[in-house]
């Protein structure tokens, strides 16, 4: 008889479990500090918050791992100490480790540790839910629209975007400084995974405006914009900085301030569907997109209505680039 993986873990269970936490072993509590990584941050403040969401997010992994079985994971997460607006990185953890026990332990349908994560304990976090299984798909490999065929039809693609976090985060030197792009990726796949690349540089450049926008200026001109997005994305939910930090971010931007304010729009909008409203949040907003919180996330809501279906543009693109014209319209007033 087939074992059952919401029970206690078989022998070879266990030793999955113990190859899952081999491929989990370079996001240790140790490997996540700032210095390990080989961060440029020159910034005491911003790398421990940097190290606390990284904190954050393996312990994340630990309970989902501990738990094996998503309906079990919801008192672990919550008990998590941690301040109120990190949690969407816990969640994240989690999302990352029911994936690969979906690929390593596939007993069941596959995929459906991480889908009843997604429709149960996880659905407030879901943007952050499917972003935790891109760090999967970076772990295991395999085709990418296999990895995408148990997402949301509108959210699937950030996966992917998942994906380009990783690799900006652990492979920084191929993947931001040399600009490689992971064979096999094509299409809109690879403006999804910049996305991604361009939230990883909140980290790799320690936040800082001056060194993100130099990063950014070495990249082909068609990449620019999504990895703006991807900044000010990570700017307004991972957060770390003050105003004067924010204004000089958007100062950097130049002619990319809109991307910039379409990522923050979105932070806003998965914050407030966690309700797990955050002051980075709010100040992001102010600044990068020049209204509140609740106005850029009712903007989004209002964008994401009758969107056409997936085509030569992903109903995704479409989403973003109404929110894109939205906020260009608020520019130009």
């Amino acid at each position: 008889m087939m074992p059952n993986p919401s029970t206690a873990w078989t022998r070879k269970g266990l030793n999955v479990l113990r190859r899952v936490r081999r491929m989990i072993l370079g996001i240790s509590p140790r490997e996540a500090r700032v210095s390990r990584r080989g961060f440029r941050c020159t910034d005491a403040s911003v790398a421990d918050r940097l190290e606390r969401i990284g904190r954050t997010f393996i312990a994340g992994t630990d309970a989902a791992l501990a738990a094996g079985d998503p309906e079990a994971v919801s008192s672990s997460l919550d008990a998590i100490d941690m301040n109120l607006e990190l949690r969407g990185f816990a969640f994240e953890g989690a999302a990352m480790a029911f994936a690969l026990l979906d690929r390593l332990l596939p007993w069941g349908r596959r995929g459906d540790r991480w889908r009843r994560f997604l429709e149960g304990a996880g659905a407030p976090h879901a943007y952050m839910v499917h972003v935790g299984a891109g760090w999967a798909r970076a772990r295991l490999g395999g085709r990418t629209d296999s990895w995408l065929a148990d997402a949301d039809p509108l959210l699937r693609w950030l996966v992917v975007d998942g994906w380009g976090f990783h690799e900006g985060y652990f492979h920084f030197p191929r993947r931001v400084d040399a600009h490689e792009v992971p064979r096999g990726l094509a299409g809109y796949a690879i403006r999804a995974f910049d996305q991604g690349l361009g939230r990883s540089l909140w980290f790799v450049e320690g936040a800082s405006s001056e060194r993100i926008a130099r990063t950014i200026g070495g990249f082909t001109a068609a990449r620019r914009s999504d990895l703006w997005s991807g900044v000010g994305l990570a700017c307004a939910y991972a957060g770390g900085v003050d105003r004067a930090a924010v204004l000089a971010l958007l100062e950097a931007s130049g002619s990319h301030a809109v991307a910039l304010a379409q990522g923050v729009a979105f932070a806003a909008t998965a914050r407030s569907r966690a309700g797990n409203a955050a002051p980075c949040t709010d100040l992001a907003c102010e600044v990068l997109v020049g209204t509140s919180a609740s106005d850029a996330v009712r903007a989004t809501l209002d964008a994401a209505r009758d969107l056409p279906p997936d085509g030569a543009e992903p109903a995704y693109e479409a989403w973003r680039r109404r929110v894109r014209e939205r906020f260009a319209r608020v520019e130009a007033r």
